[in-house]
C-alpha cells in the first residue's frame, strides 16, 4: 500500500512524465515543418517512450492500491530559434526529469518504501541514459557547427543514433 505522500509524488511525476511526452511532440512538429525528417522522427518516437514511462508509473500506483490521476498539462514550446537551441532545451528538460526522479527516490528512503525505491531505480537509469544521448547530440550538432551539408547528414543518420550508458546492464551478461 502506498502512503499518501508516496502517492502525491508519483502522480506528480506522471505529470512530469505526460509533460515531457508533450515536449518532445512539440519538438518533433517543429522539426517536420523545418523539413529535417530524421529528427522529428526521432522526437516522435521519444514522444511515445515518454507515454510509456508516464503509463508504467500509472499502473504502478494503481497497483499498489492507490489512484493514479491524469491532470492538466502545461503546454510546452512550440517554435525555436535552431535545432541546437532545441537540443538544448532538451538537454535542460532531461535534467530537470532527473532532479524530480531523483527527489521521488529521496522521498521513498525517507518513507521507508522501498518497493517503490526499487520499481524507481528503472527511471534513475533510463534518466542516466536520456542525458546522455541530449550530450551526444549536443556534441554532434557542436561538430557540425553551420555546415548545412553536416545538418544534412545528422538529420539522416540520428534515427540510429544509441548511446550505452555506462548504468545500463552490460548485453553480454
Amino acid at each position: 500500500m502506498l502512503s499518501k505522500t508516496i502517492e502525491s509524488a508519483l502522480n506528480k511525476q506522471i505529470r512530469i512524465e505526460a509533460e515531457s511526452s508533450q515536449v518532445y511532440l512539440a519538438m518533433a512538429v517543429w522539426a517536420e515543418v523545418k523539413g529535417l525528417e530524421g529528427i522529428s522522427n526521432f522526437m516522435y518516437d521519444q514522444s511515445d517512450e515518454e507515454r510509456e514511462h508516464m503509463l508504467k508509473l500509472v499502473k504502478f500506483i494503481n497497483e499498489r492500491g492507490g489512484h493514479a490521476h491524469v491532470s492538466e498539462l502545461n503546454a510546452p514550446n512550440v517554435t525555436f530559434n535552431s535545432f541546437r537551441e532545441m537540443f538544448e532545451k532538451l538537454l535542460q528538460h532531461e535534467i530537470f526529469v532527473s532532479e524530480s526522479i531523483n527527489e521521488l527516490v529521496h522521498i521513498t528512503l525517507q518513507e521507508k518504501d522501498y518497493a517503490t525505491h526499487n520499481f524507481l531505480q528503472w527511471y534513475v537509469s533510463e534518466q542516466i541514459e536520456e542525458e546522455a544521448t541530449a550530450r551526444t547530440i549536443l556534441d554532434k550538432i557542436n561538430m557540425i557547427g553551420d555546415d548545412k551539408g553536416g545538418l544534412y547528414l545528422f538529420d539522416r543518420d540520428i534515427q540510429q543514433l544509441s548511446v550505452v550508458s555506462s548504468a545500463a546492464p552490460d548485453p553480454q551478461v
